[in-house]
């Protein structure tokens, strides 16, 4: 958590300013999402700005990518970004670091970790998670959600770091498909499309999903300083009117169709790739629908970063959670 923290001191002080927050096109107001990384993982996000969803509710998103929890935080708290989308251990953090200007969670939108495994070998009809034993797998950097919710589903499978199995840290996440693509380790988890791309290049084998395996987490929300929400209710309710249209349109369309939508969005991304990525999620439940964490699954997530040994303290959900606008605006949509 320490260094988490040191991480996004750096960060603010190497940040650049963005333009701005002034006005968005005639009639409509500039919001500045800065998310973690960008990927068809947050599609219903990208499907509500494609289908003018934010336009309707007098949005217009200007959508940066951080690059990392850490850089997401640094971002938000300088006031660079409005809202923050990462995972919700980024704003607990600051809030156990004893921050006076804590970040709120105000909307959940993937309930899963969203990689998949992905091997060297074509073990898809015989992998188990303990068939794990005694090899060495590239699933993020220590102390991240991704990497603690890895190492949460070994330890239940019977698998520990440093005994019958090793989690390799030391390569940075933008870095990881590249890494094991160069030879390192026996096993690395990638998100889609990269991962659904890198098997049809026949570099290696998908053969579980880290999120089915691992069942439900707060794993990416929607983040924004406690002074922002009060002073722009009415955005928050719209983003996240908008997101939740998003999520049910992605729900009720067809892949193929969804994947025509999606394509500016990931320029170079053969639509086949996406359409597979989409069906990968979809088969998973990956999102949120009335985008309201619980507490049950704030209680989870606090468990899976205790067993990593990166939690000083535990939080009462409602000092980092707000769900009042996700619940409303979810009822007023399905009224």
């Amino acid at each position: 958590m320490k260094k988490f923290l040191a991480a996004i001191l750096c960060a603010l002080f190497a940040l650049v300013p963005f333009t701005a927050c002034a006005g968005g096109g005639e009639g409509t107001t500039r919001v500045r999402v800065n998310e973690v990384t960008h990927s068809v993982f947050y599609a219903p996000m990208y499907v509500a700005d494609a289908l003018g969803y934010f336009e309707e509710e007098g949005i217009e998103i200007e959508l940066t990518n951080g690059g990392g929890a850490d850089n997401v935080m640094a971002a938000v708290l300088s006031n660079n970004a409005d809202i923050g989308f990462c995972g919700p251990e980024a704003a607990l953090y600051v809030l156990i670091g004893g921050s006076d200007n804590v970040p709120k969670v105000f909307g959940q939108l993937t309930k899963r970790d969203g990689s998949f495994l992905v091997s060297r070998v074509d073990e898809a009809d015989t992998f188990t998670w303990e068939s794990l034993e005694g090899k060495e797998i590239l699933a993020g950097r220590k102390g991240g959600v991704p990497a603690m919710t890895f190492e949460y589903m070994l330890n239940e499978h019977g698998l520990f770091d440093g005994q019958n199995v090793t989690m390799n840290y030391d390569i940075n996440f933008d870095y990881m498909t590249a890494a094991f693509e160069s030879g390192t380790a026996d096993y690395c988890t990638m998100f889609e499309p990269v991962a659904s791309d890198y098997e049809k290049a026949g570099k290696g084998f998908v053969v579980a999903s880290v999120g089915e395996g691992s069942g439900e987490v707060p794993y990416t929300c929607y983040i924004a300083r406690q002074s922002y929400i009060d002073k722009n209710e009415d955005i928050v309710k719209g983003f996240l009117r908008a997101v939740m249209r998003g999520i049910a349109a992605v729900n009720g369309t067809s892949s193929a169709e969804t994947a025509e939508i999606l394509a500016p969005y990931f320029d170079g991304t053969d639509v086949s790739a996406l359409q597979t990525s989409l069906d990968s999620y979809k088969a998973i439940d990956a999102w949120q629908s009335d985008m309201t964490m619980t507490e049950a699954a704030f209680t989870r997530l606090q468990d899976i970063i205790d067993n990593a040994g990166e939690l000083e303290r535990r939080v009462a959900f409602s000092d980092l959670v707000n769900t009042s606008y996700s619940s409303a605006i979810y009822r007023e949509l399905n009224a």
